[in-house]
């Protein structure tokens, strides 16, 4: 399998899509990455069998400064009602929740911040995407929102202590998580740089070069396997998916 279509969507040029567009590409996707602050959204699934949503600094209410973001909401509640395969991370998952009858606020035990663990729930252990996933696995937090309610098809299938919501389902085929698997080191201290007071809701020593240097290896060993597996689902056709619940895991 090779060339199936996916569409980044990117809400920030702070969060590129780094490491996880080399990740798709090399499983066999093409990718068109769109900036919806300034191009416009596709239509329709014509050209794109896969959707990426990224994450970014604006909340996933925050229309009045980004009318965009109900463009991207509209192109996920889409996706969702065609069964398009959609991998939305941090922001990302926050307007997946939102788009489909969740409720996103500001978290209420404060900021996650830092290379922390999730634990992967029983259900997920079935999962096409996450059935391989360590018990515990690496990632990345940065946000000060949170997914307070799943929407109510969703799936639950990682928490933390801090956030219960960490990772969901919606269908069989939509994914959101709420850190992050895209990072690179630099990425992460640009914005430690550029919020200094949510930099310092990290336990020390997480945010330092070295710290993610080792961390960010971790983290491909991890999540790589992930980005290989969404682009075998983007590239299998609905009613395979129908007539058989779950893909291959190898």
């Amino acid at each position: 399998m090779g060339g199936v279509g996916i569409v980044i969507v990117q809400p920030s040029k702070t969060v590129p899509p780094g490491p996880l567009s080399d990740w798709l590409r090399t499983a066999g996707a093409d990718l068109d990455v769109v900036l919806p602050a300034e191009e416009a959204l596709p239509a329709d699934f014509t050209e794109h069998q896969g959707v990426v949503v990224l994450g970014g600094e604006m909340g996933a209410y925050d229309d009045t400064d980004h009318p965009w973001l109900a463009d991207v909401r509209s192109l996920l509640s889409r996706a969702v009602s065609q069964r398009v395969p959609v991998l939305a991370i941090c922001l990302g998952a926050q307007l997946l929740a939102a788009a489909t009858g969740g409720q996103v606020r500001p978290a209420k035990n404060g900021p996650e911040i830092g290379t922390l663990l999730v634990a992967k729930r029983d259900s997920a252990a079935e999962d096409p995407l996450w059935g391989p996933v360590p018990l515990t696995p690496d990632v990345l937090q940065f946000h000060t929102d949170e997914i307070a309610v799943l929407p109510p098809s969703a799936q639950l299938l990682a928490s933390s202590p801090k956030c219960t919501n960490q990772a969901f389902r919606v269908g069989d085929c939509a994914y959101g998580l709420q850190f992050h698997i895209e990072t690179t080191p630099d990425v992460v201290l640009e914005w430690a740089r550029a919020a200094p007071e949510l930099a310092a809701a990290a336990r020390p020593g997480q945010l330092e070069p070295e710290h993610l240097a080792e961390f960010h290896a971790d983290l491909a060993e991890t999540w790589q396997p992930v980005a290989e597996r969404f682009v075998r689902l983007v590239g299998t056709p609905p009613e395979e998916r129908s007539s058989s619940r779950f893909l291959p895991l190898a």
